[in-house]
């Protein structure tokens, strides 16, 4: 691959993969998409900001090999975007790629990494190409690009080849795969099932879903029939779909299948599709690109036209536009009118684009390169692998809106100053540096995006004046799943603060930054001591780098509550979405909501599973009754009454403490040895997999029929199959072992890792008395609207045979009057950690379950996304929504007007990127005429006298309508059709209120009564 011998790396075997370290993107590529890089050679031409974003998300990604090409010496404009150059790199006139070699090695040991050193231009040899799978070309001349192009579409196989550049505020990204690429799953969402209600035997066939069920399938869609009955010659068959309804779709000619009687699935079959891509050279003049921002759609041929006329530039005067320099830029207006009268790209060129375009393009915005290096690294792994959709065939972005307000600037304030931010200052200007350097940014999580948001700072340079701070905090410990889309985390960094390391790592690439790293979590425990609102109210921006809704929703509460400008974003795999929440401008996080998960029926978890998920939540479930609810509850139990005597004596006063029955039947139970746990496991494996199989259909028997006629198991019920334990089969054992461990850990019990062999396991099952089954009078619940009962009544028989087993167990188990005898120890479930027996006994309960009623079974690698609630990620996506946050960061500073500002959706599986304008703040009226939104905040200043009514007496006088009702949190303060409310109008607000001793004032929720009924006003703060 290069003339110098390759780098020694750790290899990975094309049959596994290091599950702790790709965990997260193996559950968005797949494993197979996985192992087809982990053979691929990648080649990145150029390695300035651009480039250095692409080759770091290619590098944690995990190809097999990844060249870098860049004789270019290192300079200092280089540095506000190349992160991993430094000012000694510039001194010495290091190669930027040889110079950035060893940090890209440190991101992943997988990967060899190594220099190209052939020469790569319009006149060389670059035959050597054909190593490669896919060629990725940065700042490279258009005739080089159309070179390269031709070479890598005739090679056979062909090569995929992208190339890409940022200048100043504008980018350009372009794929060409081949004349003909395959495609093999198109948006990577997992293939949707559709319980099937009714076909009918017509041409076309109509197929219906059973009542309150959707299929979710798209035209054009593939599906595959199992499980019908009466129409069985459908089953295994493929169709093509159309959709009719949301529950309803056509599939073609069903008429020879038979008569449809009942049950049955139509399951979405992924079928690879065949994609065409057309040369370079052609798209040039015939360019086919992508809308992403629907309120400029001329922009993109602009921007396709300003680099076009910017490489004839180049080609004609060997350098780059100065900055701000009309001659240049009237230069560059007038080629680009002559390219335009030879390929009538555009009806009128936007010349007023062209001159800003000229202006900014020696710069580099270096978010811009964060978004791009993130697609383009995404469209290099879809190149490898098939997986997802490819860009067809260009994008064109610019963040022109950043240029917005620049008029009264100096040219001065542009020009280079011999600085690592003279990038950044040839398009934003002195004036908008200092106000980046002067901010005060607080951001909450250093992950995956906090890590990418933290670089963007660093080369942005913000707050690293004296007046400037940037604050970050995050509660978390680095794990090695995190390295490989946390670049600023090396191996030697785990169980290390995520926040203490990034800012370490921070300051490596921009020693300016003043940079304080918190390791608390920001929720109500902290809102007191440490992130109160003084400490909100002293930042300038706000961004969230979180990963739960709860935590977004509570930042975006505080932000609202303390009127500070708030950035939040996230990622799901391919996905990911930015939102800019501006103070009395804009709706917040919470303005609009997401529609409520569906929850699972009881009795279908409990009786009636469907699907492996459903088998899944029910083993999730088992593990947190069975090893940390039920112990937990129970040291807490002894906890209150310390000893068993005392409970005895408790009881025989006719007194029984709550779960005493449950305490003293888990005590009775409490296995003496490790034999003792495998053998409640195997007990426990014929109840779960067989008695409830028996109980089942002893009360539903296969012909049992529903009052309207029809079959009681029918789809989506199953009938279940009772397992008969056999120590042969691994499922069975896996049980059994994981059970027996993690009991043994409840009740620290000592085993060896003989103990947990399938030998030793196999001899103590054999072991075992299986009492004989006996039929139960339980109720089954059938009613899917019912809920989870609470716990079953202790009845007085149940507490005699309890009083009789604890006076036994004292007698008898003398050790347990210590409180060792008495401990157990709960266990939280953690799935990251492969050798504690967690995973491998809800995949093996699930699977058993599923095997019980006939459900397709699920992999250790499935079940863990599902248990665990993985959240998919890869850097790629990180990266990109990082650079789209960063870039609004800028427009805050510059305090731009609302419609310079950009919500942001993508899906690069798509791929699709959209961006739309900030929605308004919406606004309330109470009465016809007091209107208000989400940012108003009223204020009454009280006493330490000031009554309840003194205090309804002001907001009426203050703001002209009288409340119907005052809570503090979740206590209601005043609401007069309450029995006694009305008299607390004499007391003092301190009485009611009752706040601590350093809160001068709370915020108070008041309503107003109007004729829709009562009607929440904004926030009141009353102060003390």
């Amino acid at each position: 691959l290069s003339s110098s011998p390759l780098r020694p790396c750790a290899i990975m075997a094309l049959s596994e993969i290091d599950d702790s370290l790709y965990s997260r993107q193996r559950y968005v590529l797949g494993d197979k998409a996985m192992l087809r890089m982990v053979n691929c050679n990648v080649l990145v031409v150029g390695l300035g900001g651009l480039g250095i974003e692409i080759a770091k998300n290619i590098t944690l990604a995990g190809v097999k090999t990844l060249v870098v090409y860049d004789p270019q010496p290192a300079s200092l404009l280089d540095l506000a975007s190349q992160f991993f150059l430094t000012e000694e790199d510039v001194k010495l006139g290091r190669g930027r790629a040889e110079a950035s070699l060893a940090k890209l090695r440190e991101l992943n040991p997988y990967v060899s990494i190594d220099l190209c050193i052939q020469p790569i231009t319009c006149d060389s040899d670059v035959s050597f190409l054909g190593q490669y799978q896919c060629v990725i070309m940065t700042e490279a001349s258009l005739s080089l690009q159309v070179r390269i192009d031709e070479f890598c579409r005739s090679h056979q196989p062909p090569i995929a080849f992208i190339s890409c550049g940022v200048r100043g505020v504008s980018s350009f990204v372009f794929c060409d795969f081949g004349p003909c690429f395959t495609v093999v799953d198109h948006n990577g969402e997992d293939g949707v099932e559709a319980f099937v209600g009714n076909i009918s035997m017509s041409t076309p066939g109509i197929v219906a879903c059973l009542e309150n069920h959707l299929h979710g399938l798209e035209t054009g869609d593939v599906v595959c029939f199992k499980e019908v009955v009466g129409m069985e010659g459908i089953n295994g068959t493929q169709h093509t779909v159309k959709v009719l309804s949301s529950s309803q779709f056509s599939i073609g000619d069903a008429s020879g299948f038979g008569e449809y009687k009942h049950g049955g699935r139509a399951c979405q079959i992924k079928v690879p599709k065949l994609v065409q891509f057309a040369s370079l050279a052609d798209q040039l003049k015939n360019p086919s690109y992508a809308t992403v921002d629907f309120s400029k759609l001329d922009a993109p041929v602009q921007i396709h036209m300003a680099f076009l006329a910017l490489d004839s530039f180049v080609a004609q005067c060997n350098r780059l536009p100065r900055p701000r320099d009309e001659e240049d830029a009237a230069l560059l207006v007038k080629l680009a009118t002559a390219v335009n009268e030879s390929c009538h790209l555009v009806q009128k060129l936007d010349v007023d684009f062209l001159r800003s375009f000229s202006f900014v393009a020696q710069g580099c915005l270096s978010p811009l390169t964060s978004v791009v290096g993130g697609i383009v690294a995404q469209e290099g792994i879809i190149a490898l692998t098939g997986k997802f959709s490819p860009l067809q065939q260009w994008l064109l972005l610019d963040a022109s809106e950043v240029l917005k307000g620049q008029s009264g600037s100096s040219l001065q304030s542009f020009q280079q100053r011999g600085d690592r931010y003279d990038a950044l200052r040839i398009c934003l200007g002195d004036s908008v540096l200092s106000k980046l350097a002067d901010l005060k940014l607080f951001m909450v999580g250093c992950g995956a995006i906090g890590c990418e948001m933290l670089k963007n700072y660093a080369l942005m340079g913000i707050g690293r004046r004296p007046n400037g701070q940037l604050t970050i905090t995050d509660n978390d410990l680095i794990e090695k799943s995190n390295l490989n889309r946390q670049f600023l985390f090396r191996n030697h960094h785990i169980q290390q603060p995520k926040s203490v390391v990034a800012a370490k790592s921070v300051s490596e690439i921009n020693s300016d930054l003043h940079i304080n790293a918190l390791e608390q979590k920001v929720f109500p425990g902290t809102e007191q001591q440490l992130f109160n609102d003084s400490f909100f109210q002293a930042q300038d921006i706000v961004v969230n780098a979180l990963d739960n809704v709860e935590a977004r929703r509570y930042m975006d509460g505080r932000c609202v509550s303390n009127q500070c400008p708030l950035l939040e974003s996230g990622t799901l795999g391919a996905k990911g979405h930015v939102q800019v929440i501006i103070p009395h401008l804009t709706e917040s996080y919470t303005s609009q909501a997401d529609p409520p998960e569906r929850d699972v029926p009881y009795c279908t978890l409990k009786s009636f599973p469907a699907s492996i998920e459903h088998t899944i939540q029910w083993a999730r479930d088992k593990f947190e009754n069975l090893f940390a609810q039920k112990p937990t509850l129970y040291m807490k139990f002894w906890e209150t009454y310390k000893s068993p005597e005392n409970v005895l004596e408790e009881m025989k006063r006719h007194s029984a403490p709550d779960g005493v029955v449950r305490v003293v039947k888990l005590i009775k139970n409490r296995p003496a040895d490790f034999a003792g746990c495998v053998a409640v496991a195997r007990i426990k494996f014929e109840k779960y997999f067989n008695r409830k199989a028996q109980d089942l259909l002893s009360a539903f028997p296969l012909d049992t029929k529903m009052k309207d006629g029809s079959l009681f198991w029918q789809s989506p019920k199953r009938p279940p199959t009772p397992l008969s334990f056999d120590a042969q089969n691994p499922m069975h054992l896996s049980f059994v072992t994981s059970f027996a461990r993690l009991y043994a850990d409840i009740w620290n019990v000592h085993y060896s890792e003989r103990d947990l062999t399938a030998e030793v396991i196999s001899a103590l099952v054999a072991t075992v008395q299986v009492p004989a089954f006996k039929s139960t009078s339980k109720k089954i619940e059938t009613d899917e609207k019912a809920k989870k009962p609470e716990l079953k009544e202790v009845f007085h028989d149940d507490l005699e045979v309890c009083l009789s087993d604890l006076e036994g167990i004292i007698k008898s188990q003398g050790h347990i009057r210590q409180p060792e005898g008495l401990k157990m120890s709960p266990v939280s479930f953690e799935k990251d950690n492969d050798f504690n027996g967690h995973i491998d006994f809800v995949t093996s309960t699930s699977n058993l379950r599923a095997a019980m009623y006939s459900i397709e079974g699920a992999d250790r690698f499935k079940t863990k996304l599902i248990a665990g609630r993985i959240v998919p990620a890869i850097a790629t996506t990180t990266a990109t929504i990082a650079g789209l946050v960063s870039i609004e960061l800028i427009k805050l500073a510059l305090q731009l007007p609302l419609e310079c500002y950009k919500n942001a959706f993508l899906n690069l599986a798509i791929p699709s990127v959209v961006f739309s304008e900030p929605a308004a703040a919406g606004k309330t009226t109470i009465n016809g005429k007091l209107s208000f939104t989400l940012w108003d905040r009223w204020e009454v200043k009280g006493n330490p006298l000031f009554k309840l009514q003194d205090f309804l007496t002001q907001v009426k006088t203050t703001y002209g309508t009288e409340p119907s009702m005052v809570v503090y949190g979740v206590k209601m303060i005043y609401v007069p059709i309450m029995p006694g409310h009305k008299k607390r109008l004499p007391q003092s607000m301190v009485s009611l209120l009752k706040p601590s001793q350093e809160k001068s004032y709370v915020d108070l929720t008041v309503a107003y009564g109007t004729e829709n009924g009562d009607v929440p006003g904004p926030p009141i703060r009353y102060f003390f």
